[in-house]
């Protein structure tokens, strides 16, 4: 098989160090080249460039860790070069998602909001169990993350929230927590609940709540290497794919 040819782009940061190490211990990729405007090019085994404009390596995949401002430019990157691209970043609105669609147009991208295969397997789990279950069920999304989690809840639980409500008969509504003396729940409800505490990396727990009978299905990451290593089978799923907009499902699909 090809030896697969990797830019990272957000190379000094965490996960972009996890991402490295895991392709170092591959034997079909390689990183070609980093890119970080804050890191020290002396600091990695490969050449770094502050900005993918003094890249000249030609990548079969770019892999993307960085901030959601920078995601526009390397979207146009992409496309001049015709280089498909693995988007990891978090943060990114409806502008850029409209941007990201509108770039798979012309190249292959991949795209999801949570790049651990386990969380995707959970939702595709939770939307067949929302399919056979129906309306007879009361579900709830519980989702825990370390202390210095700013955003609540997660994007991870309104992914499974969502996918779940696609599969409901009726439209639902989302319910973030409950107090009050007014709280009883609605039929309709798809409730949302956010811990904070300590240094959680991620968990997420689906419960199915019927008449006598309590289904759950539950992810916990111990590390974010698992969204690293996500990043890398994406990438390597991209490698030589023609234009379009892919994800997990596309994975899980095979």
């Amino acid at each position: 098989m090809a030896m697969i040819k990797i830019i990272l782009h957000g190379a000094g940061g965490k996960m972009g160090g996890v991402v490295a190490e895991i392709v170092k211990a591959s034997n079909n990729m390689e990183i070609i080249c980093g890119i970080d405007a804050f890191a020290d090019p002396s600091d990695f085994e490969f050449p770094l460039y502050e900005d993918l404009k003094f890249s000249t390596e030609k990548a079969d995949v770019l892999i993307d860790f960085s901030h959601f401002s920078a995601v526009g430019g390397v979207l146009k990157y992409c496309i001049d070069t015709k280089t498909p691209a693995v988007i990891c970043t978090t943060g990114i609105d409806g502008e850029l998602e409209k941007a990201i669609n509108d770039a798979s147009e012309n190249v292959a991208i991949f795209r999801s909001g949570n790049m651990s295969l386990g969380i995707n397997l959970l939702i595709d789990l939770a939307k067949r169990a929302t399919s056979v279950l129906g309306d007879n069920f009361d579900i709830e999304v519980i989702e825990k993350h370390h202390h210095r989690k700013v955003d609540a809840p997660s994007g991870t639980a309104y992914m499974i929230a969502k996918g779940i409500e696609s599969k409901k008969s009726s439209e639902g509504s989302f319910v973030y927590g409950r107090h009050g003396k007014d709280a009883k729940r609605k039929p309709d409800e798809i409730g949302i609940h956010a811990v904070r505490g300590g240094t959680i990396v991620g968990e997420h727990t689906v419960i199915f709540a019927g008449n006598d009978e309590i289904i759950e299905i539950r992810h916990s990451a111990t590390s974010r290497n698992v969204f690293a290593e996500g990043a890398v089978k994406a990438a390597e799923f991209l490698f030589q794919k023609g234009p379009g907009l892919y994800d997990m499902n596309s994975i899980l699909k095979g």
